[in-house]
């Protein structure tokens, strides 16, 4: 299958041979999802998100194609991807993105009016993204914020409602995607000095992976009081120290700020979020 996706520009574009982007946004909706629902989400709300993910993450993709078309031929990791490699046009890389829009639309239809109203701001968010590296050294910001709209969706899909406790588990989502996408962005820091792409790679420096554990010791932060406002037990909490041990290993691989180094760094973030979602339901489910 992975074969498949990956001979096929199409599913390359959309980054279906690549799902670490579709695991690293699905555990924070799942998280969502059962902090709102007390551990008990709806099927349909569940298979809703869940398709959702796929579907926004892959129009995220093609619409950050689409808008760094004339720079990624310049860089090392992105020549080959499909639209400066030439395999397909932006015209029709467009019109996947607005395809890919409308059927995250008929997912968003089958939920409730504060879902649907949420969802357009979401929708609005997630196409300014990858136009955010040209004008500001903050565009992680403008993720993290993209990563983190399923958190009100979610409570607005359970309970019709927007409690103010989901906003802790949002914050804590904004800054663990600034986090782990100044990783990635680190791989990409000599390329986008040359190119004038902007980041938080760039904008922290040689403070970076000091913002960087700054950032996850406030997720962690975070998430502890998120837990105590919902009112979690120790299983929960327990899977938070494993998240602290992989943010601490994270740091050890990649004070060298090798190329690979980093890399590994931002993909060990799918286990964090796996570890804290695995935590978070088997509390529940034990409660």
């Amino acid at each position: 299958m992975s074969n498949l996706f990956t001979a096929n520009p199409w599913m390359r574009l959309m980054r279906l041979d690549r799902p670490i982007g579709t695991y690293l946004l699905l555990w924070p909706t799942l998280w969502a999802l059962w902090f709102a629902s007390e551990g008990h989400p709806q099927l349909g709300n569940l298979l809703i998100f869940t398709f959702g993910v796929v579907v926004m993450r892959a129009a995220g993709c093609v619409i950050n194609d689409y808008a760094d078309r004339h720079v990624d031929g310049d860089v090392e990791r992105t020549k080959s991807r499909p639209i400066p490699a030439g395999e397909i046009n932006a015209k029709a890389a467009l019109r996947l993105f607005f395809g890919l829009m409308l059927a995250a639309l008929i997912l968003v239809l089958l939920t409730n009016q504060l879902t649907i109203m949420l969802a357009f701001g979401g929708a609005a968010v997630a196409a300014l993204y990858p136009f955010l590296k040209r004008f500001t050294q903050l565009p992680q910001l403008g993720l993290g914020i993209a990563w983190a709209w399923s958190t009100p969706m979610a409570f607005a899909a359970e309970n019709n409602e927007l409690p103010i406790e989901l906003w802790v588990v949002f914050a804590a989502v904004v800054l663990w995607t600034i986090a782990f996408d100044t990783y990635y962005a680190m791989v990409d820091r000599d390329d986008d000095l040359q190119i004038g792409i902007k980041s938080t790679a760039i904008l922290f420096g040689k403070f970076d992976l000091l913002i960087i554990g700054l950032l996850q010791v406030a997720v962690l932060a975070l998430l502890v009081w998120a837990g105590l406002l919902f009112g979690r037990g120790a299983v929960y909490f327990i899977s938070l120290a494993v998240a602290a041990a992989y943010f601490i290993n994270q740091y050890i691989i990649s004070r060298g700020r090798d190329r690979e180094a980093c890399f590994a760094a931002f993909l060990s973030n799918h286990r964090v979020g796996m570890i804290i979602f695995i935590g978070l339901s088997a509390d529940y489910l034990i409660d």
